[in-house]
């Protein structure tokens, strides 16, 4: 079981594995420390094999409001470069898990913060939730998080995120496809829970297999699109959930997942 650190909390409900951004004094900002701390834990929660889903949520009352400019000052060139690095590395993280990993967020995702929730496979967001890539606001540019933001954008509303610097409310995140559903602050936490045990209740081999033949899949060509997906789709085949599950579809009884 991984431990908690200062600035990021784990709280276990197994199968599902909450991470709670720890700074709330700070909107949740990301240091170095938090930086550090998510890559490394949700590494570990990966390996885990009692976890079937990661959420993760802000402390406080943001989910982030990005990275914390107290440690923006005074860094040479290559310093700036492992620094962005850093904070960008949660996007490669969260796509080469096997693991569904859900965003529960509220009050503020912003920059870093935006970036963090569009990584994420699966986002629920509180109402009036506010969404947004601000750094062209004090000169800077939220060039790690428009790129997952922009799956499913069109260049021109990509575009507006990027330069436009403005905050968006949760329910046009919703109509724009950045978020899965929105719903009462109230019921943020339960309905969040409500997707993460639906996907704990599937086979752990098809949620694998899903997650790294959709991140395979989004880069390729048309057709190998489709070379993919027979690959896959055989490949599982032969598992041992998918026989379970299909014994169970006839049996009309609930299967019973082994993850193989």
């Amino acid at each position: 079981m991984p431990m908690s650190h200062d600035t990021l909390l784990v709280e276990r409900r197994d199968p599902i594995a909450m991470l709670v951004l720890n700074r709330p004094d700070r909107f949740n900002t990301f240091s170095t420390e938090l930086a550090e701390a998510l890559n490394r834990t949700l590494v570990e929660l990966d390996r885990d094999e009692a976890v079937r889903v990661v959420v993760i949520r802000g402390a406080g009352k943001a989910f982030s409001t990005g990275i914390d400019l107290a440690e923006y000052a005074g860094k040479s060139p290559e310093a700036y470069r492992e620094w962005i690095a850093l904070m960008d590395r949660m996007n490669l993280t969260i796509a080469a898990m096997a693991k569904p990993v859900i965003a529960m967020a509220h009050g503020y995702a912003v920059a870093n913060g935006a970036g963090l929730l569009a990584a994420a496979d699966f986002a629920v967001v509180a109402e009036g939730t506010r969404i947004g890539t601000t750094a062209i606001n004090v000169g800077l540019l939220c060039s790690g998080p428009i790129i997952p933001l922009s799956y499913g954008l069109g260049k021109k509303r990509a575009l507006e995120l990027l330069l436009g610097g403005e905050l968006i409310e949760a329910r046009e995140a919703e109509r724009l496809g950045m978020v899965n559903r929105v719903v009462p602050e109230a019921r943020l936490e339960e309905e969040t829970l409500v997707l993460a045990n639906r996907l704990a209740a599937k086979s752990p081999t098809a949620i694998r297999a899903g997650k790294r033949f959709y991140y395979r899949m989004i880069d390729l060509p048309f057709a190998e699109r489709f070379r993919l997906a027979t690959e896959v789709f055989s490949e599982l085949c032969t598992s041992e959930d998918a026989r379970e599950g299909v014994e169970a579809f006839l049996e009309k009884r609930k299967p019973v997942w082994k993850g193989r």
